[in-house]
């Protein structure tokens, strides 16, 4: 907050985007690390827990959270940022698409061992945590800089409200 605003109660532009009135009215950016950082935390005890019950409810936590950002972050990140100019935002935006793919894989073949307290599901669990990490630090480095290269500070709250709606449009799978 300006010193100026502190005297006056008011909120400048640059706290306002901080601390949005309404979720999306947020920058994209914001909104995608909030996200980041959830997953992050979902996935730490996934890997952690060892209990059956608890490794299914967290898996499914997981699954509701990353489907939808993912799928929402390609159409609206992805997709405006390979429709620049810039090739090497084309090469992040594919590149995105192609580690979501794998983290998706993943992740569907994790529902599916059996039981889940198994060498196998831990195993699996770690994989999918490395992948999601590993595209979290490259997104966060590289496709966010196209993004602010490319898109002003209004473009990025509209990308946002955007996520948002696609994020509801997405069907979780079972």
């Amino acid at each position: 907050m300006a010193l100026m605003d502190i005297f006056t109660g008011k909120n400048s532009d640059k706290d306002k985007r901080a601390r949005p009135d309404k979720p999306d009215d947020m920058d994209i950016l914001d909104k995608l690390h909030e996200e980041h950082e959830e997953v992050r935390e979902l996935l730490g005890k996934l890997v952690e827990s060892e209990k059956a019950p608890e490794r299914m409810k967290l898996l499914k936590a997981i699954k509701e959270a990353l489907v939808p950002h993912t799928k929402a972050e390609e159409k609206v990140v992805y997709d405006a940022i390979i429709a620049t100019r810039d090739k090497n935002a084309k090469i992040d935006g594919n590149e995105g698409y192609f580690e979501h793919a794998h983290a998706d894989m993943a992740l569907k073949r994790l529902g599916t061992i059996k039981p889940a307290s198994s060498p196998e599901f831990t195993a699996a669990a770690k994989v999918l945590k490395e992948l999601v990490e590993h595209h979290i630090r490259e997104e966060e480095s590289n496709v966010w800089s196209d993004v602010k290269k490319n898109f002003s500070a209004d473009e990025r709250i509209e990308m946002n409200r955007a996520f948002e709606a696609a994020k509801k449009r997405v069907r979780i799978p079972n």
